[in-house]
């Protein structure tokens, strides 16, 4: 029995010809896909006259793009102004949709399933219809210009939420109802209890938004009012000059931009692809 096994394990792997062929296309596309970015790291240590005019690696080596880029622009002011609402939104979305998740997976009320795919729903509706009746509410709020106007947008994600029902399912009946047998508020049982359980889940939800909110350039375009308000994407956007298109300077806020994302997901890879799996057959 086992040597059959064995022998039909064998029969179904695909030869080595083949294997070595998938990993010479992988790696193709993966060079394919990164060709652009490493242009663009190269292009960010050339000065302005060599950018269009030599080959792929530079003839002069400098670092004035990067220099100009944090004493002559308000690259800095940016790059605050993007890791405050970031966080921020990430911090209020992994709240809001861990008690909406937690509300959806273990409550029972009427209109449940039909609230939650009505929420799920949204996911449809395309952002920019949103733009002109949020500019108008948050306009009579007094909230343009202001951190507030772009972390709010954040602060509930269908994904996110549908992500926390389906991973907070998984967990045990048993273990909510002793809880509540021994005295455990809602609160207090979903902040010592369902919470640190549902970390994989709850942490992808945050980086997912914190990656949407920092990569966001609509809405801080229409909302902020001054340039010191700006958050990156607006602010690189506003790099290029009625004159001439300051391509180094771009290149080097493009590549600069990008550091705190890798280091976020390079960081937290295993918490996302536990968080993404885990509960993603229950339905």
């Amino acid at each position: 029995m086992i040597a059959r096994g064995l022998r039909r394990r064998r029969a179904l792997e695909p030869s080595p010809l083949v294997q070595y062929a998938v990993l010479l296309g992988l790696c193709a596309l993966l060079a394919l896909v990164l060709m652009p970015w490493v242009w663009a790291l190269l292009s960010s240590f050339k000065p302005r006259s060599e950018i269009m005019s030599t080959g792929f690696l530079p003839e002069v080596w400098q670092i004035g793009n990067y220099v100009e880029l944090f004493t002559t622009t308000l690259y800095g002011r940016w790059l605050m102004n993007s890791a405050i609402v970031s966080v921020s939104a990430a911090c209020v979305g992994m709240v809001v949709c861990g008690m909406a998740g937690y509300a959806f997976a273990k409550f029972r009320f009427a209109g449940k399933t039909a609230l939650f795919w009505i929420v799920i729903a949204s996911v449809s509706i395309p952002p920019f219809t949103t733009v002109i009746p949020l500019f108008g509410w948050m306009a009579k709020l007094g909230l343009l210009n202001t951190y507030l106007v772009l972390v709010l947008p954040f602060a509930s994600s269908a994904f996110g939420l549908f992500m926390m029902r389906q991973y907070i399912s998984t967990l045990p009946d048993e273990l909510i109802e002793a809880a509540r047998i021994d005295g455990c508020g809602e609160l207090r049982l979903l902040l010592t209890i369902i919470l640190p359980l549902a970390r994989p889940a709850l942490g992808t939800v945050g980086i997912l938004i914190f990656i949407s909110s920092w990569n966001s350039f609509i809405w801080p375009l229409v909302f902020m009012r001054s340039d010191e308000m700006f958050t990156l994407p607006v602010g690189i956007a506003g790099l290029n000059s009625e004159q001439m298109a300051e391509y180094g300077l771009i290149m080097a806020a493009a590549i600069t931009s990008c550091i705190p994302m890798l280091v976020v997901f390079f960081l937290m890879q295993k918490q996302i692809i536990a968080g993404l799996t885990r509960g993603a057959v229950k339905a």
